[in-house]
């Protein structure tokens, strides 16, 4: 295991400048509005742009990529990242920003489509779970490493611009000197999301709940700790705390989903993490150190609703359908990251900065709602046929859907094998 994780050091490696690159790019981005004093609407309404441009990378990279090749489509999505970074500080409108957003997201889709691909191909049956788990964990401490490097330089100059544009084009250094073949990608197919909604709702409302509280929150955290007060460091501190939260929770409570009924996991999950975003909203401010902690909660709960909601889906999905189910839900998500922004700028707006930490509580109680009518009106899958719960991480492409422990559809690769083979013979 340790010798594959080696072989595939080129990908990890740029995955940590991509990644980390990218998630202080957003955080920036919102500072930087604030000090523009920009309106919440208006800084929700251009934020909100990445998402649309992440699902449509979801949804048509491919394409490109089967045209010229993965490292030609990887130099020219890194670079088209890095250019827009670039291109900020040259201009502050909203209508400029906006598409430039919308680029971004394409571009870190078509990224992330590359690397995790590389990643699929060269897992086994007997390695993926673990591989699929490291890439998490790198991909988590990478966004959570992003936020702090936001301390350097005043985000109304060009220098951390500039920064977090040598990050993405850096990115392109391991990753092009890799000797590595190509992996064949494959576009994931989909169920219709009302097809799939008819045959596991809680899971849809789950996946699409979750993709509200995590847009919104990463899109305009920034925005909130701004208008209460923090200054850059806190406010980079305050983004990276919620994001390591979300790692640290993922175990514990998929060792509950295990355990119990993964609906009624999913119901407490949401009335817990509504109970923190209302914390957060009447307690405010007043005390970091609370609201770090509450902070924490709610986002490491939110961010725990999308794989119980996969896992919820998976249970009752024949096994070859679990990989569309699972494309149908990042779609159902990619869908609420585009609806949170908006309506939590909105709600910014008409109530001050606790109107995002409002907002989302009212969500989390309509989700909690969903779940409990769905439980009292359908039959529980029993525990001791539940699926092994598995961390499954939303911020990825439908690419890795393919690696999860769960897909019995997987296989490997002659590459693959040849690949062991020779690691084999080496050992």
């Amino acid at each position: 295991m340790t010798r594959m994780v080696a072989s595939l050091s080129a990908l990890i490696l740029s995955i940590v400048l991509l990644v980390s690159g990218n998630a202080f790019l957003m955080t920036l981005l919102g500072i930087r509005l604030s000090i523009e004093e920009v309106s919440p609407d208006v800084i929700g309404w251009v934020l909100v742009c990445y998402s649309i441009g992440f699902v449509l990378g979801t949804l048509y990279v491919h394409k490109i990529i089967g045209r010229v090749g993965h490292i030609r489509a990887f130099a020219v999505f890194a670079a088209m990242a890095a250019v827009t970074a670039l291109m900020y500080p040259m201009a502050v409108s909203m209508v400029f920003w906006a598409v430039l957003r919308v680029l971004s997201g394409f571009s870190i889709a078509g990224v992330l489509v590359v690397i995790e691909s590389w990643f699929s191909s060269r897992a086994t049956n007997a390695n993926r779970g673990a591989l699929f788990a490291v890439y998490q964990i790198v991909f988590y401490l990478s966004a959570a490493g992003g936020q702090l490097i936001v301390n350097v330089g005043d985000p109304a100059n060009f220098l951390p611009f500039s920064l977090a544009a040598m990050l993405l084009t850096l990115a392109l250094i391991p990753l092009s000197l890799t000797r590595m073949e190509a992996p064949v990608i494959e576009q994931a197919s989909r169920m219709s999301v009302f097809k799939l909604a008819r045959e596991s709702f809680s899971g849809v409302a789950g996946a699409l709940i979750c993709g509200v509280m995590i847009g919104g929150f990463y899109a305009l955290g920034p925005v909130y700790a701004t208008l209460v007060g923090l200054d850059v460091a806190r406010t980079s501190t305050f983004m990276a705390s919620a994001i390591v939260a979300a790692m640290l929770l993922a175990w514990p409570l998929g060792r509950l989903c295990d355990r119990f009924d993964r609906r009624r996991v999913m119901f407490w999950v949401a009335v817990a993490a509504a109970a923190s975003a209302g914390g957060v909203a009447v307690f405010g401010a007043g005390n970091l150190a609370l609201l770090t902690l509450l902070v924490g909660l709610f986002t490491g709960l939110s961010a725990t609703i999308y794989p119980i909601a996969v896992a919820i889906t998976n249970d009752r999905m024949d096994s070859n359908r679990i990989v569309s189910a699972s494309a149908t839900l990042l779609l159902s998500y990619g869908i609420g990251s585009v609806i949170g922004p908006i309506a939590m700028a909105e709600l910014i707006s008409l109530l001050g900065p606790a109107g995002l930490f409002y907002g989302n509580a009212g969500f989390l109680l309509v989700l909690a709602v969903i779940t409990s009518y769905r439980i009292s009106h359908t039959d529980d899958v029993p525990v001791e046929e539940q699926e092994h719960f598995v961390p499954a991480m939303p911020e990825t492409s439908p690419v890795l859907t393919e690696m999860d422990p769960r897909n019995t559809e997987f296989h490997e690769s002659p590459e693959v094998e040849e690949m062991q083979e020779e690691l084999r013979q080496a050992g």
